[in-house]
């Protein structure tokens, strides 16, 4: 008894009896820029901790699509996990006015918008019993099929992929009256070898890491959207956590994942020339087209309301932009 005492004891001082493991799970595959982000998070959150807080990752979905993901947080069998928009939205459908169709001209109105929304979104998050963690954007979705997309009819007359489950989406592509065909993530590239779909929209990065760039030949140079992302951990694991190691996580977080985000955008600009050195013809819609794109984006931003989020939440983002653009946007 004293034996099992005194090891309790030096358990105890060690701090070892209080280390907490949070599993991570990510689609990311292994050698991504979005998962060494995660591991260089998780190192050094370990080290301010003294080993009190370690990540186990799940990298390249071995835990499933983000909904399976989901389901295994709010059961306790995964505590964090990476997502993007469509994994966001089935906690809280507004945040995905960050990714309405069309909606910025330029990165800089991202990370405005956002900046401006976080703490609000974070509030209602941990209402929902989860705490972000940091934005992880993806960046600028294009459009990427097998011949040269000019106009809006030329769109509407190719053989879509639309990400199977996804609500904005759905009314994206019901706005700009283009037939979608809904597929999971996993089904793109063999659909496209197949000719199931002929057009794809994505990021340049996963666009390469997906291995879907061997499959088309054209891309828009007009962004379809922006894709949103997020880190967020279980407020129960994170209650877990002492004041003091919730706070790194959370400013490590922020600092991690701002990395990211920059790093991504590089990335997909490099991915976006590894495509046309590929073969990729990067197409620009003549100027007088695009407002067919912009109307029917429009179209889509008012019909979602009252469906994502409200008027009110809309007239915010709209109200936001027009400051950034005016000059006159709040610090």
């Amino acid at each position: 008894m004293r034996y099992i005492n005194l090891l309790l004891l030096i358990l105890l001082l060690s701090g070892s009896a209080f280390s907490q493991r949070i599993k991570f799970a990510t689609l990311a595959p292994e050698g991504s820029t979005y998962l060494n982000v995660l591991r260089a998070y998780a190192s050094e959150v370990e080290e301010l901790t003294d080993g009190k807080v370690r990540f186990k990752i799940y990298p390249g979905g071995i835990q499933g699509d983000e909904k399976d993901v989901l389901r295994k947080m709010r059961i306790g069998q995964i505590h964090s996990a990476g997502f993007t928009g469509v994994g966001l939205g089935e906690i809280m459908s507004e945040i995905r006015i960050l990714e309405l169709p069309m909606l910025y001209r330029d990165y800089d109105e991202v990370d405005y918008v956002s900046s401006q929304l976080y703490d609000e979104f974070a509030k209602k998050f941990e209402d929902a019993g989860f705490i972000i963690l940091g934005w992880a954007d993806v960046g600028f979705a294009y459009v990427y099929g097998q011949k040269p997309i000019l106009t809006l009819a030329d769109l509407q007359g190719t053989k879509m992929w639309m990400w199977e489950g996804d609500p904005l989406a759905e009314a994206t592509f019901k706005a700009l009256n283009v037939s979608a065909t809904p597929l999971a993530l996993t089904d793109v590239r063999t659909s496209l070898q197949t000719n199931l779909v002929e057009t794809v929209y994505v990021p340049p990065l996963p666009c390469v890491t997906l291995q879907w760039h061997t499959q088309i030949k054209t891309m828009m140079d007009v962004p379809l959207a922006n894709v949103s992302g997020a880190v967020l951990i279980s407020k129960k694991q994170f209650n877990k956590l002492s004041p003091e190691h919730q706070q790194i996580l959370l400013d490590k977080g922020r600092e991690h994942m701002r990395k990211l985000v920059k790093q991504g955008r590089e990335d997909n600009d490099k991915s976006i020339a590894l495509m046309k050195e590929n073969g990729v013809d990067v197409v620009s819609v003549p100027k007088e087209n695009l407002d067919q794109f912009f109307q029917a984006a429009q179209s889509a931003h008012t019909g979602l309301v009252g469906k994502l989020y409200d008027q009110a939440l809309l007239d915010r983002v709209t109200s936001l932009l027009t400051e950034y653009r005016s000059g006159k946007a709040q610090n």
